[in-house]
């Protein structure tokens, strides 16, 4: 859906062309139109259910695990390289148990642990580029800095208010029939660094 005002006030409309739709068998309004006031004080009292003092511990929780990875193609070769030595490295003590000449063994352990040393240094270096992940003790702090959560929401900047959304991994699908929104979140999301938000004039 795109973004558009009309008489002052925000609006999300969705012109789904009617060819494509029959082309696809898709059964959709030609046009759709949806006030912005109507669904952001829902969304957000939705949000902040996620911080009510019998869900707070299990949500600051998963904010922690949450481990930005900046190059994922890169990170997972060179996880599969770490697992390819530690393969070799297990057929080298098989092969010394089998009374493969130990001289000739030890020198391939060698190298190997060389080749695994390099991959988890360049791991490292991986998943330490970018933005730094919040400690659990840092985003604590943070959400009991910031109080009411739903007050803080309903006054924050837009513009703030719409990157938090985006670090949560908000994702919304709208269905006009029953007029309804499903909301999710996916807070395992490369959200690099949580912000504060400023609060509305």
């Amino acid at each position: 859906m795109q973004g558009q005002h009309n008489h002052g006030d925000a609006y999300y409309r969705c012109r789904f062309p009617q060819e494509y739709a029959l082309a696809n068998n898709v059964d959709h309004p030609r046009n759709v139109y949806l006030r912005e006031d109507a669904l952001i004080a829902p969304l957000d009292t939705w949000l902040a259910t996620a911080f009510t003092p019998d869900r707070l511990e299990d949500t600051i929780t998963a904010m922690a695990n949450t481990e930005p990875d900046h190059n994922p193609t890169a990170t997972a070769a060179t996880r599969a390289a770490i697992a390819d030595c530690d393969a070799k490295l297990e057929r080298y003590r098989a092969a010394l148990d089998s009374g493969a000449d130990p001289a000739v063994v030890t020198g391939w352990i060698a190298q190997t642990q060389a080749e695994r040393t390099r991959a988890e240094a360049h791991l490292q270096t991986l998943q330490t580029t970018g933005p730094r992940p919040m400690s659990r003790t840092e985003i604590t702090n943070l959400v009991h800095a910031l109080g009411d959560i739903t007050t803080v929401l309903r006054d924050a900047d837009p513009a703030d208010k719409a990157k938090v959304y985006r670090q949560l991994g908000l994702r919304l699908i709208y269905h006009p029939e029953t007029q309804t929104a499903r909301a999710e979140v996916k807070l395992n999301a490369d959200r690099g660094c949580m912000d504060r938000v400023r609060g509305g004039k």
